[in-house]
């Protein structure tokens, strides 16, 4: 029995995490007041549309492509709260590699900011970009993975190429091979795929490959 606890922490040591803090790792919860206050004049301003209530913050793991795990954190709707706990656990037992995962409010809500900065995040309340129409992200229903090597991309009348983020553009050319890549078939494809999300990079007339959303008919 001894032999076998020795076994079982070496392995743990080699895997760079204990199963106390994998348990421990994740979790989600009603958003508490210092994350709210955070969010204010940020990811989160008054409206009629999403209310406190409706968010849960959630705490996960994750490795960098470096190999190295981190503790990240993310506010999203209630609704699928349960399903990107599912999600992520499996990514961090896979070590899908995810460079960080910080709230918006880090970035002071920007979007360029936190996509420049790879960061993978999911509410904010804010419209899709050049719309008067509510991105999902203003729901909590949308998350954004790896954000810089996964850019928006897309074609204006002319022929010209809008990529965002700016610094995404050496990543909008998908037959290159890139570390944080998403492809379709890779396991976080295939993940968000399992649990009712649609991906950006499956759209036709634009692309967003770091974006994938959760439709509900209440929406």
């Amino acid at each position: 029995m001894r032999y076998y606890f020795l076994i079982l922490s070496w392995l743990c040591i080699t895997l760079g995490v204990h199963s106390q803090d994998f348990s421990s790792g994740f979790s989600a919860q009603e958003i508490p007041d210092a994350v709210w206050q955070k969010m204010q004049g940020k990811s989160y301003r008054p409206n009629p549309h999403i209310q406190r209530s409706n968010l849960r913050y959630l705490k996960v793991l994750h490795w960098d492509d470096n190999g190295q795990s981190h503790q990240g954190e993310l506010v999203c709707n209630k609704l699928i709260a349960d399903k990107l706990l599912a999600i992520f656990q499996e990514l961090y037992k896979h070590r899908y590699p995810i460079q960080q995962i910080k709230l918006a409010d880090e970035y002071d809500a920007d979007d360029e900011r936190q996509m420049r900065a790879n960061n993978t995040s999911c509410f904010c309340y804010r419209n899709v970009p050049d719309t008067k129409k509510l991105s999902y992200h203003a729901r909590g229903l949308a998350i954004d993975i790896n954000t810089l090597y996964n850019p928006y991309v897309r074609y204006r009348k002319d022929g010209t190429m809008i990529v965002q983020p700016s610094t995404g553009k050496p990543y909008a050319d998908r037959k290159k091979n890139f570390r944080y890549k998403i492809t379709e078939g890779d396991l976080c494809y295939k993940l968000f795929k399992k649990y009712g999300f649609t991906w950006g990079g499956d759209w036709k007339t634009m692309k967003d490959y770091q974006h994938f959303e959760y439709h509900v008919s209440d929406r």
